[in-house]
């Protein structure tokens, strides 16, 4: 790459880096794996950059690599969960937690116990704000997989959450 495309690819970064990193902890549920799935993703757009000509797609681009990056991640077996007979002691709760937050913590826990590839289409559904054929370009499915994979994360996610899930769109 010459240094112009160097500086444009350092400008597109700079700008996406902590939304593509938030998006991809909804994927994840872990900061830590969050960052390299980031960097895998921007890694991947880095050794594309010259070739790209649409500089308008470069948000589907980072969008699908991080998906299918995450859930590459989920089927190695040096990152499936084990059961443990007992649970790690909490960390000390705030004096008082405000309720989004409590929401918020409760949501994303559930989010974690839905499948990766269900887990995909509701972050880039309900987050990323994608449309169902947005969701299918960005994973290269149809969009009627698209449709039954979010109406099954949306089962898995109200039986995670023990209640009803509220959604637009």
């Amino acid at each position: 790459m010459d240094e112009h495309e160097e500086q444009e690819f350092a400008e597109y970064f700079a700008a996406r880096r902590d939304s593509v990193r938030r998006t991809a902890y909804l994927l994840c549920g872990d900061w830590h794996r969050a960052d390299d799935l980031a960097q895998t993703a921007f890694v991947a757009l880095h050794r594309r950059w010259s070739r790209i000509r649409d500089r308008g797609a470069l948000d589907a681009y980072v969008r699908r690599t991080l998906v299918r990056a995450s859930i590459d991640e989920s089927r190695r077996p040096w990152r499936r969960e084990q059961q443990v007979d007992r649970l790690p002691e909490p960390e000390p709760a705030a004096e008082r937690l405000d309720e989004q937050v409590a929401l918020r913590a409760d949501l994303l826990a559930a989010l974690r116990q839905v499948p990766p590839k269900q887990r995909a289409v509701l972050v880039l559904r309900y987050f990323e704000g994608l449309d169902v054929a947005g969701v299918a370009k960005a994973l290269g499915c149809s969009e009627g997989n698209v449709k039954s994979q979010t109406a099954r994360g949306l089962t898995h996610l109200r039986a995670a959450l023990g209640e009803e899930v509220e959604t637009r769109g």
